[in-house]
């Protein structure tokens, strides 16, 4: 028998491709639990409300035992009204021949006018993720209009990135799949820039636990070709399929999003865009992407004590430098 507390999970960009695939796993409970009954927010521009209400009529044909109720809107005082989880998909697409701080420029008004909204009407306890790229710096400007809620109810997302680093290296590894995979890392910003670490990966193969490393066993391709795939495999996926990696982003928000709300299992971690408290030499309260572990209470926690060579050290903080300079654009940006 479901349980009576219904969670209200707003979802942003809610008539575009990723939330097509995003909004039946968390509908069927394959999230939050298939004992925990939802309300779904679906929040977008006015444009789309004719999309968007295509997208409820499906929802509704579903039938879904656990799906309370669905609300469509176009305005933010509805949507961000109570929410326990805000999943912020929505922002401009990079069109051809965009400068990435073009986006930055356009996106960052409205993570601005979301992050009001989210401290005038959501839940204290609201657990955000943030999509929309850069997703970073637009987590960053989220939280910081967002005062009354706590910093650490803010997160990005690069769940996708490390699921692309485990694939990669599954498929390098014969007998391998990517679930068999663990302890990946990746640094810094959703970007290009970002670093995929395997330095402190393992492969669990017949009972045992072999470090990527030993079991690769090319160190060339380890910080090569692998980095470089894991780096670009966004715009590889827009030159084949003409569209955006939308499926595969709706599972990394699913495994984010499960994680954070459920814990992850012991000895392992995650890898989340989340506000540096300085560990690693990263600047305080930018937001990047580390490896973290998360408690039953939704808690997480940067995992501390890595060892981190020469190799790493300049990747993690080329990543580093690439937000602080989104930063600045951004606080500037938001200052008229």
């Amino acid at each position: 028998m479901a349980s009576e507390e219904v969670i209200t999970v707003l979802v942003t960009g809610a008539a575009g491709q990723i939330a097509y695939s995003l909004l039946l796993p968390i509908a069927k409970g394959d999230v939050f639990g298939r004992d925990k009954p939802v309300k779904l927010v679906l929040l977008d521009i006015t444009p789309m409300m004719a999309v968007l209400n295509g997208v409820v009529m499906e929802l509704t044909d579903c039938a879904l035992p656990l799906l309370r109720e669905v609300v469509a809107t176009d305005d933010e005082s509805v949507a961000f009204k109570d929410v326990d989880v805000a999943l912020l998909v929505g922002a401009m697409p990079r069109r051809e021949g965009m400068e990435r701080k073009d986006l930055l420029a356009a996106n960052v008004k409205i993570f601005k006018s979301q992050g009001l909204a989210l401290d005038k009407f959501a839940k204290k306890t609201v657990k955000v993720v943030v999509v929309g790229n850069p997703a970073n710096t637009n987590c960053f400007v989220c939280a910081k209009f967002a005062p009354s809620i706590p910093r650490e109810n803010f997160s990005c997302l690069t769940r996708l990135d490390q699921s692309r680093a485990q694939a990669q290296i599954a498929a390098r590894v014969e007998g391998v799949a990517a679930q068999d995979v663990s302890r990946v890392v990746i640094w810094g910003n959703h970007s290009s820039t970002q670093y995929p670490d395997v330095r402190h990966a393992v492969i669990s193969k017949d009972g045992q636990q072999i470090g990527v490393q030993d079991a690769v066993k090319d160190d060339s391709w380890l910080k090569n070709e692998f980095i470089k795939t894991v780096q670009t495999r966004g715009a590889a996926v827009i030159k084949a399929r003409k569209l955006s990696s939308a499926m595969s982003a709706a599972n990394a928000i699913c495994d984010h999003m499960r994680d954070w709300w459920h814990g992850t299992p012991e000895g392992k971690w995650v890898s989340m865009g989340v506000s540096s408290s300085g560990a690693y030499g990263i600047e305080p309260e930018l937001i990047y992407s580390f490896p973290v572990t998360i408690d039953k209470g939704r808690n997480w926690k940067i995992v501390e004590g890595l060892p981190i060579d020469d190799f790493s050290r300049d990747k993690m903080d080329k990543t580093m430098k690439e937000l602080q300079e989104e930063r600045s654009t951004a606080l500037e940006t938001v200052k008229d």
